[in-house]
């Protein structure tokens, strides 16, 4: 059954726990290299780095690459009405919003994906 996470830890420990992590990191690249924002997240990552080099790329995207984190974010297919619902006055805070935004997208794929094949 889909459970819907509450925060970044949470997910992560689901996709742990269903066996799914790796396929999450899969997903994680293949996304953002549709997008043109290259990442290569070795697969053995721990889902604590994970977690701190995704918030460190939406940090540098947001401050540096306005536009390409916009496209990344209709890449990867992130609800627009949750990412305005933000608020962007720290922009720190708000890279660890969007990443568990980021997260949460691609776990959806993920688990969908696995459940339904």
């Amino acid at each position: 059954m889909y459970v819907v996470p509450l925060n970044t830890d949470h997910l992560l420990s689901e996709a742990e726990k269903e066996n799914l992590y790796l396929k999450l990191v899969a997903q994680i690249n293949k996304d953002f290299n549709l997008a043109n924002e290259g990442v290569d997240f070795p697969l053995n990552i721990s889902p604590n780095q994970l977690k701190i080099e995704l918030q460190e790329k939406i940090y540098r995207l947001i401050q540096y690459k306005f536009a390409e984190y916009l496209n990344l974010l209709y890449i990867i297919d992130v609800p627009e009405n949750e990412i305005k619902q933000l608020d962007g006055s720290d922009i720190i805070e708000l890279a660890g919003q969007v990443s568990f935004l980021i997260l949460k997208r691609e776990w959806q794929k993920v688990w969908f994906r696995n459940y339904y094949q």
